[in-house]
C-alpha cells in the first residue's frame, strides 16, 4: 500500500480510490429481513394456512362474505406481524446510528473532519484530546499523548503512547479516546480488519440459542397441532363418508383444527416478550431480541465488567496525605485546610482543559486553583512518570507545580532513607485499596523553565489517591439480586487490588478471594471449573478467558447473563445466553453481540430486568393456563355437537372471532398484571421447569371441561326446547364469552384476590368484547354473516349467568396448598 507523502496526508483522489478499494471504514451490519421475508415466515404459519383454506373453502362454496372476513383476518395477522418486526429493525439501526463516529485527517496537506466510515489506509489521523480514534494506526508523532483504551483492555488508567515504538505503545486502535495531548497515526487497518472488527468478526461462529421457553411452546404447539390434524382429517372423511356432505365436512373440520391448535402460545409470548421490551425500553433498557427477556429472568450467574458497569468510569479524588496528615474528600469543604496545599499544588500540575481523568478529577474539586494561567510545562516522558507545569508569580519567577508517580517524584525531591520508605509505605497501602496513587511537589524557578525536571528543587508535598467510584445503586441492586438467589461475579482486565476494593464496596459475596487471568491460564479444565464455581472476583482477565469462563458455567448448568461495553467483552456477550452491553460508551462490536442493551448505564436496571423476566414468566404460566383451559370448550364445542349427528356448532368464523377478538386481547391484560409481592425472594426456577406442565395441563383441561358443560347445556337444552340453530348456538356462545372473561379473572392473581385483577386493560377488553358479540347479535346483516339468532332476553341473562359461574369455579379450589403450587411458585 502506498504510504502518504511526508505528513501531508493523501489527496482527495487517492483517498476515494482506496474507499473504494477497502470499503468503508465500519463494522458489517446484521443481516436484515425485509418485508418480504417477514411476511413470508408469517404465511408459513399453521393458523395462517388454515384462515386461507377456510377463505378458499368459503369462496368456492359460494359464500364470499365469509370468504372475505376470514380473508381480512388472514391480512391483519401478517400486517400485526410485520410491524412489530420493522418497529425492532429500526431501533437497532437507531441504536447503531448514536456511535457512528466523526474523524479528523490531513488531505491534500489541510485538516478535514469527515465521517468515521470515509478514513482509509493511509490517511493520517488528526489525535487531539477528547477525540475517538476511528482505525487502527501508526504513530507518526506524539507530544504527551494519552489513550483511554479501557474498552479493549478493561483499565480504566491511560495509556501513554510514543511515536515510533516498536511495540503497542506506538499504535492506536479503533474505538479508543484520546484524554491527553496531541499527535498524527497513519492508519494502518480501517473496518472489519481493526482489532476491534477481527474480534466482532470472531463473533459469527457463536450460535445464539433459542431459550428453554421458546423451545418448550415449540414441543407443545407441535403435539397439539398433531392431535388436531388427526381429530380434523378424521371427522372429514366420517363426515363425507358416512353422510356425503364433504363442503360441510371440511368446514367443520378446519373450524376443529382451529379451535384445537393452540396458536396462542407463540402469539402470547410475542404479546409478552414485545411489551416486556417496551416497559424496559422506557426504563432504559433497550432489548434487541425480546425472547431474551424472559431467560433472565432464570438468570442464575450474573457475570459484570467492573469498568464502566460497576463503576462510573470516572476518576474521584477518593483520598490525601501529606505525611502526617490525610482525609477522604467528599467536596472541597471535607478537606482540613492543612492539606489545602497539597490539593492546590495537584491541581496546578495539571493541564488547563485536560481530557486526563486524573487532572479533571483535581480540576472538579478544587476549580479555583484554575484561574493561574500556564507559563510552560514538562510532559511526562518514558524516563520520567512525571508532570510538571509552571505558573508565573505577580513578582517574578515561576511556580513551579509536580504530580506523578510517588517513587519518580520522590526522587526529583531527593528524599531518602526513613523518607523515602514511609511514602512507599503509604503508596503501598493505598494502591492495596484499589486507589491510583499520584506523588505531589512544588517549587520556584527564576527565569524559563528548564528542559529537564531534575534540574528544579522541589519539595515533597504528599500523596493523592484516586478512585474510579462505584455506582451509587450497585450495592442496593447487589443485594437485592442476592435475596433473589442470584450469583453476581465481577470478571475486569484491572489489577487484583481495585477489583477487590470495588467488589467490597459493591457487597460481593467473597470479595476477598481474587483470581488473576495468569492463574486461570496455568489451570486445566477441571481446575478452572471449580474456580468457577467458588469465585467471585476475577482480575487481569484476557478476551478468550471471559469467554471460557461463561462457556464453563454454562456447561455446570448455569444461566449466565453477561455485562460488558467493550470489543474485548463482545465474545462472551454473545456466548452468554443473556448478553447485557452498555450503550453510551459501549462498542459497535458489544452492541452487536448483545440482545440487551443499556442505554442508561445503570446497574440497577439490570436487576430491575431481572424482575421483569420473572414477572413476565410468572404472567405467561397463568395465561398458558388460561389458553389450555379455554380451548377445551371451544375445541369441544366444535367436535362433540358433529360427533352426536346434531348440527354444528362452531363454524370457522366463530372460532375466529373468539381467537381474534378475546384471546389476543387476555394476553394483554394478563401482561399488565402487577408482579406477586415475594417475586424477588424466590429462588430462579429450575431450568428443567416448564411453563406449562402436565400437571398445569390438567389444571386447566379441568377448568375447561365445566365451561363446556355449561355451553353444550345451553346448546342441548335450546335445541330440545324447540330453538333453532342460530338461537341456539348464540346461548352457548354468550356463556363461552362469558366464562372466558371470568376465567381471566380468576387466574389472574394467584392468591384469590380476583377482584383486585380489574384494571383498566381488563376492564376495557371486557368492553369491547361485549360490543363486538352485541354487535353480532344485533346487527341483522352481522347476526347473518355469524349464523347467529337473537334469543330471548332472559335465555341470554342465564347464559351469561351460567358462564360466569362456570369460569369462577377456580375460586373455590385457590386456597389448596397444590392449587397454589400449579398457579405459581412458592418459597
Amino acid at each position: 500500500m502506498p504510504r502518504s507523502s511526508d505528513q501531508r496526508g493523501l489527496s482527495e483522489a487517492e483517498a476515494a480510490s482506496r474507499l473504494a478499494r477497502f470499503g468503508p471504514n465500519e463494522l458489517p451490519p446484521p443481516p436484515r429481513r425485509g418485508l418480504g421475508r417477514i411476511a413470508l415466515q408469517v404465511m408459513a404459519e399453521p393458523m395462517f394456512l388454515l384462515l386461507a383454506l377456510a377463505a378458499g373453502a368459503y369462496l368456492v362454496l359460494g359464500e364470499p362474505a365469509e370468504g372475505a372476513l376470514l380473508a381480512t383476518f388472514a391480512v391483519v395477522t401478517i400486517g400485526l406481524v410485520v410491524v412489530q418486526e420493522r418497529r425492532s429493525e429500526r431501533a437497532i439501526e437507531a441504536l447503531r446510528a448514536l456511535g457512528a463516529p466523526q474523524a479528523v485527517v490531513l488531505r491534500d496537506g489541510q485538516s478535514r473532519r469527515i465521517p468515521g466510515a470515509g478514513v482509509v489506509p493511509g490517511d493520517v489521523l488528526v489525535l487531539e484530546e477528547g477525540a475517538r480514534v476511528p482505525a487502527d494506526g501508526r504513530l507518526l508523532s506524539a507530544r504527551s499523548l494519552a489513550l483511554d483504551e479501557s474498552l479493549l483492555t478493561g483499565e480504566s488508567v491511560p495509556v501513554d503512547k510514543q511515536a515510533g515504538a516498536q511495540d503497542e505503545s506506538g499504535e492506536t486502535f479503533a474505538g479508543t479516546l484520546v484524554v491527553g495531548g496531541t499527535g498524527l497515526a497513519e492508519v494502518t487497518r480501517t473496518g472489519a480488519a481493526t482489532r476491534n472488527g477481527q474480534i466482532g468478526q470472531a463473533l459469527a461462529g457463536i450460535d445464539i440459542e433459542a431459550t428453554r421457553l421458546q423451545r418448550n411452546t415449540k414441543r407443545l404447539v407441535r403435539l397439539f397441532g398433531v392431535l388436531a390434524l388427526a381429530v380434523s382429517l378424521t371427522l372429514l372423511l366420517v363426515h363425507g363418508a358416512l353422510r356425503g356432505e364433504w363442503s360441510e365436512g371440511l368446514l367443520s373440520a378446519i373450524a376443529v383444527a382451529m379451535a384445537m391448535l393452540p396458536e396462542e402460545f407463540p402469539l402470547a409470548l410475542a404479546v409478552f416478550f414485545a411489551l416486556g421490551a417496551w416497559r424496559l425500553a422506557r426504563a432504559g433498557v433497550l432489548v434487541r431480541r425480546a425472547a431474551v427477556v424472559e431467560t433472565l429472568g432464570a438468570a442464575t450467574v450474573l457475570c459484570v465488567d467492573k469498568t464502566g458497569t460497576l463503576t462510573e468510569n470516572r476518576m474521584r479524588v477518593a483520598w490525601l496525605h501529606d505525611g502526617r496528615d490525610e482525609a477522604h474528600p467528599d467536596g472541597i469543604a471535607g478537606i482540613p485546610s492543612g492539606l489545602a496545599p497539597l490539593l492546590e499544588t495537584a491541581v496546578l500540575a495539571s493541564r488547563a482543559h485536560s481530557m486526563d481523568p486524573m487532572d479533571r478529577a483535581l480540576q472538579a474539586l478544587a476549580p479555583a486553583a484554575l484561574a493561574q494561567a500556564e507559563a510552560g510545562h514538562l510532559p511526562v516522558s518514558p524516563g520520567l512518570p512525571a508532570q510538571t507545569v509552571a505558573h508565573a508569580l505577580p513578582g517574578g519567577g515561576l511556580r513551579v507545580a509536580t504530580k506523578g508517580a510517588p517513587e519518580a517524584v520522590a526522587a526529583l525531591c531527593g528524599l531518602q532513607g526513613e523518607a523515602l520508605a514511609r511514602v512507599h509505605e503509604l503508596a503501598t497501602d493505598a494502591a492495596a485499596r484499589g486507589l491510583r496513587v499520584l506523588g505531589v511537589a512544588e517549587g520556584h524557578c527564576e527565569g524559563a523553565l528548564p528542559a529537564d525536571a531534575h534540574a528544579l528543587s522541589l519539595r515533597w508535598l504528599g500523596l493523592v489517591g484516586f478512585e474510579d467510584p462505584l455506582r451509587a445503586s450497585v450495592p442496593a441492586a447487589v443485594a437485592e439480586a442476592r435475596a433473589a438467589g442470584l450469583r453476581v461475579v465481577m470478571i475486569t482486565g484491572d489489577y487484583a487490588p481495585t477489583a477487590r476494593a470495588i467488589a467490597t464496596q459493591a457487597g460481593l459475596d467473597g470479595a476477598g478471594d481474587v483470581v488473576n487471568g495468569a492463574e486461570l491460564a496455568a489451570m486445566d479444565d477441571t481446575a478452572f471449573e471449580r474456580a468457577c464455581l467458588r469465585t467471585t472476583v476475577f482480575a487481569r482477565m484476557r478476551p478468550e478467558q471471559k469467554l471460557r469462563l461463561v462457556e464453563a458455567l454454562k456447561a455446570r448448568g448455569e444461566v449466565v447473563a453477561m455485562t460488558g461495553d467493550g470489543v474485548n467483552d463482545a465474545p462472551a456477550l454473545k456466548a452468554a445466553h443473556i448478553g447485557i452491553a452498555m450503550g453510551q460508551r459501549g462498542t459497535d462490536v458489544a452492541r452487536e453481540a448483545a440482545p440487551m442493551v443499556l442505554v442508561e448505564e445503570d446497574f440497577g436496571l439490570i436487576v430491575s430486568a431481572v424482575r421483569q423476566g420473572r414477572r413476565i414468566f410468572d404472567n405467561l404460566r397463568k395465561v398458558m393456563l388460561y389458553i389450555v383451559a379455554i380451548h377445551v370448550p371451544i375445541a369441544g364445542l366444535a367436535v362433540l355437537p358433529l360427533l352426536l349427528g346434531l348440527p354444528p356448532l362452531l363454524l370457522p368464523a366463530h372460532v375466529v372471532l373468539i381467537e381474534m377478538v378475546i384471546d389476543p386481547m387476555c394476553s394483554i391484560a394478563f401482561e399488565g398484571q402487577p408482579p406477586e409481592p415475594d417475586l424477588m425472594q424466590q429462588p430462579p426456577r429450575p431450568l428443567a421447569e416448564p411453563l406449562v406442565g402436565a400437571s398445569q395441563l390438567l389444571l386447566g383441561a379441568a377448568l375447561g371441561s365445566v365451561l363446556l358443560a355449561v355451553c353444550l347445556w345451553l346448546y342441548f337444552g335450546g335445541l330440545g326446547a324447540g330453538l333453532a340453530v342460530p338461537e341456539a348456538r348464540s346461548l352457548a356462545m354468550l356463556a363461552l364469552t362469558a366464562g372466558n372473561l371470568a376465567l381471566v379473572l380468576s387466574l389472574s392473581r394467584r392468591r384469590g384476590a380476583w377482584s383486585r385483577a380489574s384494571n383498566r386493560a381488563y376492564g376495557l377488553i371486557s368492553l369491547a368484547t361485549a360490543a363486538v358479540l352485541a354487535a353480532c347479535l344485533g346487527v341483522p346483516a352481522l347476526r347473518e354473516l355469524f349464523d347467529f339468532g337473537l334469543p330471548a332476553w332472559r335465555d341470554g341473562l342465564l347464559a351469561v349467568g351460567l358462564g360466569v359461574a362456570a369460569g369462577l369455579v377456580l375460586e373455590l379450589a385457590k386456597p389448596l396448598p397444590r392449587v397454589q403450587r400449579l398457579l405459581g411458585r412458592q418459597a
